[in-house]
C-alpha cells in the first residue's frame, strides 16, 4: 500500500488450501502462510509467513524429515525448517504449464532426470494430450501426469494419485467412478478397471504409503477405505462434516487427514475414530446475518455449519463453538428449502442473545421465527427461553437490543411496515434465570405506512431512530415521537448514533449516494457530502465511525469523527467488490506507544469481509513488530553452513564478539566451503564415517592467526 499508512491489512481466518501431515505435526496451506499445527493438542504452533500471494501446495523434503517445501502463485518455492519456524531458502521457480488459445491447456509430461543433486533442472517435456482442461497433477517414477479432460466428456477428471511401487495411476470422476490404469509406463497398451461407490463427483485421492490401500472422498462427507488387491472390499469412516476436499497421509501411514469445505481438518487414526478436528473459520454459500461480538467471550458470531452460529475466537484464530439455531437436522441435497439463520444480535452484557430464522417454500408464505436465547451460567453456552412463530407479517429487515440497563428490550422493524418492542416479563429487574419467564410484545409502531429498513439506539438507550424508506424517525422510550428527520431523496441505508463527545450526532446513509450528518439539539442538518455508502459502522470504544465507500468496482475505507472536517484515516481500493459486513472488536487492552496516525487502531480492531468471504483486518505496526519478533524467524545466508550449531550459537557468538572485541567487525568470520555445501546436499547414504566428516568441520571453522592480527 502506497503512502503512509495506519496500519498492516492482515488476513484472518482463512480457508484451508492443502495440507501435509507428518506425524506429530500437520501442515496446512492458509492464504498466503503455512500454518503448522500439533496433531495432538490441535494448537497451532508456527505460522510460517514469507509468500506474497496465495500457497498452492506443500510438500515434504525427502532428504530432510524436519524440512518442508512451500510454493506460491508468487513465483517462488521456500523451503522451511517447520519444528522450528524457519525460513531457509527461497528459490524462484521457473516450470510454466503451456497455455494456449481460447483459455485451453495441454497435457505434458516432464521428465525428471536421475541426480543425486537437490535442484535439478527439466528441460525435457512433451505434450500428450492438447485441448484439455486442468484439474490435477502427481508424480510417478520420474515423470509428472497431469489429469485433464477432453471438452465434451461426461467423464471428466476430478482428481490423480500415483501408487508409490506399482504401474497404477487412480483417477477420479464426475460420475462419481475411481479408475485404476495399470501399464501406464510399460510399451505394453494399458488396462483398466472400475470402482463405484460415490454418487457425486470424487473430490480427492490418495494412496497410502505402502500402496496397499487407496483413499477417496467427496461430497458424502465420508472417508472410503480401499483394499488394493481386494477392489471389492472397503471401510467407511462416515459423518465427518462438509464435502472431503482433500486427503493426507502421515509418512509411516498411522494418521489420515482430511480437509473439509466447511474449512475443517479431520485427523483420523487409521480409518478406524477421529483423534483430533481443527476447525477453522467456517465458511458456507454466504453470511446472512451481520458480524457481531458476544460481549462475553469477545468472540466473533455470525453464519457457521448450516442451521447454526459459529462464535469465533479472533485472538487465538481458532472456533470455540457451534450453536444450534434451527434445532432441525439439515439435508444436504440441492432445491429443499430449509431454515437459515439471517439475523442475530447480542445486548449489552451477554446475558442475551436474539435470532431470526426464516424459510420460503414454493407456493407457500415466508415462515418466520424469532428466538431468545438466555446464557446459562452452568453450561457456559445460551439456552433457548422463547420462541414467538410469525413475529411479523413480512421478512424483518433489522433488530437491535436497547442498551439501557433499565430495561431488557428488543427491537424488530419488517416489511410489513410495522417496528415492534419486545419486553422480557419477569417479576425482577435482574432475573434473566428466573423460571417461567418469558417475552412478549410490547409496543408496535409505524408511520404513514411506510415499510422500515433500519433501526439504532442512541449509547444510552434514552433515543430510537428508525428509518421509513426516506424519512427517519426519532422515538422516546415511552414511544413518543420525538422527531422526524428530514434529508436529501432515497431510501435510508444505515443509521448510526454519535459516542461519547459527538453523542449529539446522528448519521445516516442513503440509497442515493449520500452520507448525512444530523444535530439531535437542534434537529436540524448538519452536513452531507456525496458519497456512495456500502457500510457505516459505529465503534463502541470512541467516538470513530468507518465508511465503506463503493468506487470503481473497488471498495474505499473513511475513519472520521462526526464533529472534525477531516477524516482520520482513508484507505483507497482496500479490496475489490463492496463491502457488505464489518464490526470492530473490543481489544483487551488499550494499544500505547501506537503512532499518531493508527490512534484509531487503540481501543478497537476493524474487521470486515470481502466480496470472496475473506475475513481482513487492520493491525499497527507496533503489534507486527511482536508478532515478528515472538515468530523468532530467521533468514539463514546460503554462504553459511546451515548446521544445529549455528542456528543455536552461531547468531549468539557474532554478538558477543562484536560487543568485547572492536576489532571484530574488521575480522571476517570463515565462509563455508565447497567442502561444506558437499556435506550438506549429498545424501546420507553415501557420506564418509562419522570421525572424517567431523574433523573436517572442526577445520573449517577455525580462523587463521594471520588473518586474527
Amino acid at each position: 500500500m502506497a503512502g503512509p499508512q495506519s496500519g498492516f491489512l492482515q488476513s484472518a481466518g482463512r480457508d484451508i488450501l492443502s495440507e501435509c501431515i507428518f506425524g506429530q505435526f500437520l501442515l496446512c496451506a492458509s492464504g498466503e502462510s503455512v500454518k503448522v499445527y500439533s496433531s495432538s493438542s490441535e494448537e497451532c504452533v508456527h505460522d510460517l509467513q514469507g509468500h506474497t500471494d496465495l500457497v498452492s501446495g506443500i510438500v515434504r523434503n525427502p532428504s530432510n524429515h524436519l524440512q518442508v517445501y512451500s510454493c506460491s502463485a508468487d513465483g517462488t518455492v521456500r523451503l522451511w525448517d517447520f519444528t522450528d519456524g524457519i525460513l531457509i531458502k527461497v528459490q524462484p521457480h521457473s516450470l510454466m504449464w503451456r497455455r494456449v488459445i481460447s483459455d485451453l491447456f495441454q497435457l505434458v509430461a516432464v521428465h525428471l532426470p536421475l541426480s543425486g543433486d537437490q535442484e535439478v533442472e527439466a528441460r525435457e517435456l512433451s505434450a500428450v494430450l492438447c485441448d484439455v482442461s486442468p484439474s490435477g497433477a502427481a508424480s510417478f517414477g520420474r515423470k509428472v501426469c497431469v489429469s485433464g479432460n477432453k471438452k465434451g466428456a461426461k467423464n471428466a477428471f476430478t482428481c490423480v494419485s500415483c501408487h508409490p511401487k506399482e504401474d497404477c495411476i487412480a483417477t477420479g470422476h464426475e460420475d462419481g467412478k475411481i479408475r485404476l490404469w495399470r501399464n501406464f509406463n510399460q510399451k505394453k497398451e494399458y488396462t483398466y478397471s472400475t470402482l463405484h461407490w460415490h454418487h457425486g463427483a470424487v473430490n480427492t485421492l490418495q494412496f497410502t504409503p505402502e500402496g496397499t490401500n487407496l483413499l477417496s472422498g467427496g461430497i458424502e462427507s465420508v472417508l472410503v477405505q480401499w483394499h488394493y488387491t481386494q477392489e471389492n472390499q472397503k471401510d467407511f469412516l462416515p459423518r465427518l462434516g462438509g464435502a472431503i476436499t482433500h486427503i493426507a497421509v502421515s509418512p509411516d501411514g498411522s494418521l489420515f487427514c482430511t480437509s473439509h469445505s466447511d474449512n475443517k481438518i479431520t485427523i483420523i487414526q487409521s480409518c478406524v475414530k477421529v483423534s483430533a478436528i481443527i476447525q477453522g473459520l467456517v465458511k458456507g454459500e454466504g453470511v446472512r446475518t451481520d458480524l457481531t461480538i458476544d460481549p462475553r467471550s469477545k468472540a466473533l458470531v455470525l453464519n457457521g455449519k448450516p442451521g447454526h452460529l459459529q462464535f469465533y475466537s479472533l485472538h487465538r484464530d481458532k472456533l470455540l463453538y457451534n450453536l444450534d439455531i434451527v434445532q432441525q437436522e439439515y439435508i444436504h441435497e440441492e432445491g429443499l428449502d430449509q431454515f437459515e439463520v439471517v439475523k442475530a444480535a447480542f445486548d449489552t452484557r451477554g446475558d442475551w442473545l436474539a435470532t431470526v430464522e426464516e424459510r420460503t417454500q414454493k407456493g407457500s408464505e415466508l415462515e418466520i421465527n424469532l428466538k431468545l436465547w438466555v446464557y446459562d451460567e452452568q453450561t457456559q453456552s445460551f439456552m433457548l427461553n422463547t420462541t414467538v412463530i410469525a413475529p411479523h407479517e413480512d421478512q424483518i429487515t433489522a433488530m437491535c437490543f436497547s442498551p439501557s440497563p433499565e430495561t431488557t428490550m428488543l427491537v424488530t422493524i419488517s416489511f410489513d411496515g410495522h417496528f415492534k418492542a419486545w419486553l422480557y416479563c419477569s417479576l425482577t429487574h435482574d432475573s434473566a434465570n428466573q423460571e417461567g419467564a418469558s417475552w412478549s410484545c410490547d409496543f408496535v409502531g409505524g408511520y404513514h405506512h411506510l415499510k422500515p429498513g433500519c433501526c439504532c439506539f442512541s449509547a444510552d438507550g434514552s433515543l430510537l431512530a428508525v428509518g421509513f424508506q426516506e424519512v427517519v424517525t426519532v422515538w422516546s422510550p415511552s414511544w413518543e415521537l420525538l422527531t422526524t428527520l428530514s434529508q436529501p431523496p432515497g431510501a435510508i441505508r444505515d443509521l448510526c448514533f454519535g459516542r461519547l463527545s459527538c453523542s449529539k450526532y446522528l448519521l445516516g446513509t442513503s440509497t442515493k449516494n449520500q452520507l448525512c450528518c444530523w444535530n439531535l439539539l437542534t434537529c436540524s442538518l448538519e452536513w452531507s457530502t456525496p458519497v456512495d455508502v456500502s457500510l457505516l459502522q459505529a465503534d463502541p470504544l470512541s467516538e470513530n465511525m468507518a465508511a465503506f465507500c463503493s468506487q470503481s468496482g473497488c471498495s474505499d475505507l473513511f475513519v472520521f469523527k462526526p464533529g472534525e472536517p477531516r477524516p482520520l484515516y482513508s484507505q483507497k481500493a482496500l479490496c475489490t467488490g463492496k463491502v457488505q459486513r464489518a464490526v470492530f472488536a473490543p481489544r483487551d487492552q488499550m494499544l500505547e506507544s501506537c503512532e499518531e496516525h493508527a490512534q484509531w487502531l487503540n481501543r478497537s480492531q476493524l474487521y470486515f469481509f470481502t466480496q470472496h468471504m475473506d475475513l481482513m483486518t487492520f493491525s499497527t505496526k507496533t503489534e507486527e513488530d511482536r508478532l515478528l519478533a515472538s515468530s523468532k524467524r530467521l533468514m539463514v545466508d546460503d554462504s553459511v553452513a546451515v548446521t544445529p550449531f549455528y542456528l543455536l550459537l552461531g547468531k549468539h557468538r557474532q554478538h558477543q564478539e562484536a560487543l568485547t572485541n572492536p576489532m571484530a567487525e574488521r575480522i571476517q568470520l570463515p565462509q563455508g566451503s565447497i567442502a561444506i555445501k558437499e556435506l550438506l546436499y549429498t545424501p546420507a547414504h553415501v557420506l564418509p564415517s562419522a570421525s572424517f566428516l567431523c574433523s573436517m568441520f572442526v577445520r573449517s571453522l577455525l580462523i587463521s592467526s594471520s588473518s586474527a592480527r
